[in-house]
């Protein structure tokens, strides 16, 4: 069963009140977990437990070692993947915990 995508994320209503309330951050990792979940296998996306953007350091938990690793291995194709999809300078660095 595929999981309804997230279509409220793209209102103008939604972020207009992410601008008020101060979770435009929120937001971002939302979009962000989504193209993961696009981006990688289910068996994979499965082990990314958590996504967050704290200013603009995005980091990502995971819980499988060996996908943690490729992450880290990988760091600087996906820091530019996602400033690429998502718009450059949004992420000026990416932690894997």
């Amino acid at each position: 069963m595929k999981k309804k995508k997230r279509e409220y994320q793209s209102s103008e209503l939604v972020k207009s009140f992410a601008r008020i309330y101060g979770f435009e951050d929120k937001l971002l990792a939302f979009e962000v977990k989504d193209f993961l979940e696009d981006y990688l296998d289910s068996d994979m996306f499965a082990e990314v437990e958590s996504v967050n953007l704290d200013g603009k350091i995005l980091s990502i938990k995971i819980n499988s070692p060996l996908l943690k690793n490729d992450f880290r291995m990988r760091k600087s194709f996906f820091l530019k993947k996602f400033n690429e999809k998502f718009g450059e300078g949004k992420f000026s660095d990416l932690l894997i915990l």
